[in-house]
């Protein structure tokens, strides 16, 4: 077994969900999608005593000590978080956690890995199997949503990310998603949502984004997904505030459209908004004409990649990386 293991895993966007109507047995679905960054790094190590650090430290200490009992471990860890997704952007900050120290712990103790049974675990997935999906196979992914059967939704397609596009994401830290008891509210006080809409997301998923994925068609991709986008936060404007849950960046996501950008939208409860770009020349340009109204509202934009491949997992890190890691966490 090794002596340390290293994760990590990074953002994904939340492109929007398929189903909400769920009249015909399932609910939910979405398509999901894996960014190069922001990203949240870890490493872990048996230890004499348990010690946790680094930016969301709280919240991986509760899924280590989770994981410790449903393994049956009785030792002790060290773990230590060097970076993090922001919490409560958009970005799959808590199943991404919580599949990083699973993943870790899982590795570094000799156990095969289970990351749809330990999304479950951590109660990770209640709606999107997109997080646990693009944990696992990176790329662009569809799940299922839930249907009668228990468990993580599964993933339907995956798909490879054009290398050559660029996503620009407008984030504003100063504003929170809607999550935890805030979402369960929201979610029980929106009115039902219609099939035909549902049934107009899922055609425009399936026989326009996807094949325009496959054939790196930008104009139809971004179509079909600010035509999901308009749906999903004309529905949800009544718990966040507009179509935009910061204000903010729904006008810097504005100022994007004008200047050209594709597939406007905002990742799950955001603040996050995001927009598609066919190469990285074209995202610059796109950036430069929104950086100084971004600056004045305080916001970051940051121009990301496609990942196509899983979360990334190193053993046995030499021990003066190891040592740094420590020092700085």
């Amino acid at each position: 077994m090794p002596n340390n293991v290293a994760v990590q895993a990074t953002a994904r966007l939340h492109l929007g969900f398929l189903d909400l109507n769920g009249s015909i047995g399932r609910r939910f679905g979405s398509i999901g999608l894996a960014l190069d960054a922001p990203a949240t790094t870890l490493t872990l190590a048996r230890a004499s005593s348990q010690h946790v650090t680094g930016p969301e430290h709280a919240r991986a200490a509760a899924h280590l000590e989770k994981m410790q009992r449903h393994l049956g471990l009785t030792g002790h860890h060290q773990l230590i978080l060097r970076e993090a997704i922001p919490a409560h952007a958009g970005l799959g900050s808590g199943t991404q956690l919580a599949l990083a120290v699973a993943t870790a712990l899982r590795r570094l103790e000799g156990f095969d890995l289970d990351i749809p049974g330990d999304a479950e675990q951590l109660q990770r997935g209640a709606r999107s199997g997109a997080g646990a999906g693009l944990f696992a196979q990176g790329g662009l992914i569809v799940d299922g949503g839930h249907g009668t059967r228990k468990g993580t939704p599964p993933v339907l397609a995956r798909l490879a990310f054009p290398e050559f596009w660029r996503i620009v994401l407008v984030m504003d830290k100063g504003i929170k998603g809607v999550h935890g008891e805030d979402e369960r509210a929201a979610f029980a006080t929106l009115p039902q949502f219609q099939a035909a809409a549902a049934a107009d997301i899922c055609r425009h998923v399936l026989m326009q984004a996807l094949p325009a994925l496959v054939e790196s068609d930008i104009g139809q991709f971004g179509a079909a997904i600010a035509q999901v986008q308009t749906i999903l936060g004309d529905y949800f404007a009544p718990a966040q505030g507009g179509r935009y849950t910061s204000p903010a960046v729904g006008k810097i996501m504005a100022a994007l459209g004008e200047a050209g950008a594709h597939g406007l939208g905002q990742s799950s409860w955001g603040p996050t908004g995001f927009a598609f770009a066919e190469s990285e020349g074209e995202a610059r340009r796109l950036v430069d004409q929104i950086s100084q109204d971004a600056a004045l509202l305080h916001l970051d934009v940051l121009i990301c990649k496609g990942l196509n491949h899983s979360a990334r997992i190193e053993t046995n890190i030499e021990t003066k990386n190891l040592e740094h890691q420590i020092q700085s966490g």
